[in-house]
């Protein structure tokens, strides 16, 4: 087609994905588009990245111990190392340490999160995760899964995970694999893999992965920040090095979406899953799942609407 016929069809029919913005190239948004992902190098700063990796030391140490973060660990390890990061494989829920949250609130971040949620965002789910090196004991593979397996809000559209490598990630140390396009997919069934003793608490994956689909390995610098679709399918293989593959993640979704009901759903059995583990952990009699993201949501710009 001329320019001229270009200049004529708005934008917005074309894309589901993205919303339109001054940020991204229209071959950026038709990536996105395609394949379910947008790599952006070097968003974060070195500065950034090494606060972010005090402060997971001093978590590991119990030098601060943020309210409602999950520290999890090998606990084969433990006698070995003590308290220290060559045990914690993943800090998870961090929203209420400040220094770590930063993260979720870096402009140049934000600016990426809205062309995906709009202007009103809610950060929803946050982990830093330390890809410990691969022992006999435990396997810190994690399985092929869709992200919206997890969450019990929608659209899925209006909602994207920001995922920093904190050091380089590539295939001897664990990085991540993903399924392009499969973000046009559906939801599909998620459970624990028939791996024997190798399975991680609530490490959910695909229960019939087809084999066939093409993966792709993203291969990312420190700094390095993929955005992606909660329907896309991916995983990361095991940590084949001596050193430890740390990133920072952070799942934003527009006020604006909704809670729905999981029951009589394929997330059902997860929803029981975390309800048990929430009343074990506090003591509680009753939690409702939308009690727990209520706990987990913070606002981090435009105003909070439904979630």
């Amino acid at each position: 087609p001329t320019s001229a016929q270009v200049s004529v069809v708005p934008h917005s029919g074309r894309f589901c994905y993205t919303l339109d913005n001054d940020l991204l190239s229209t071959e950026q948004r038709q990536f996105y588009e395609d394949n379910g992902y947008l790599l952006i190098k070097k968003l974060v700063s070195d500065e950034d990245i090494e606060r972010f990796r005090k402060e997971f030391t001093r978590i590991c140490k119990r030098e601060v111990n943020p309210p409602g973060a999950m520290i999890m660990k090998d606990e084969s390890l433990r006698s070995q190392f003590g308290q220290s990061e060559k045990v914690v494989n993943k800090v998870q829920d961090f929203q209420e340490d400040e220094e770590l949250f930063r993260y979720c609130t870096l402009p140049e971040v934000l600016k990426y999160v809205e062309c995906f949620t709009g202007p009103n965002i809610m950060a929803m789910h946050t982990m830093l995760i330390n890809k410990l090196p691969d022992s006999d004991k435990q396997t810190f593979l994690h399985p092929m899964h869709q992200d919206l397996h997890y969450f019990p809000f929608r659209p899925a559209s209006r909602i994207v995970c920001a995922w920093t490598a904190m050091e380089r990630a590539d295939q001897d140390n664990g990085c991540l694999v993903v399924q392009p396009g499969t973000h046009k997919t559906t939801l599909k069934p998620h459970g624990y893999p028939q791996w024997e003793g190798k399975t991680n608490k609530l490490f959910h994956g695909l229960l019939d992965e087809d084999e066939k689909t093409p993966k792709v390995h993203l291969v990312m610098e420190k700094g390095d920040t993929v955005f992606f679709h909660p329907l896309l399918i991916h995983g990361s293989g095991i940590n084949k090095t001596s050193g430890f593959r740390k990133s920072i993640s952070c799942h934003f979704a527009s006020s604006e979406c909704y809670y729905i009901d999981v029951k009589n759903t394929s997330q059902e059995h997860l929803e029981k899953e975390l309800e048990e583990m929430v009343r074990k952990k506090y003591n509680a009699t009753s939690v409702e799942l939308k009690d727990i993201w209520n706990f987990r949501a913070r606002l981090v710009q435009g105003e909070r609407i439904n979630l």
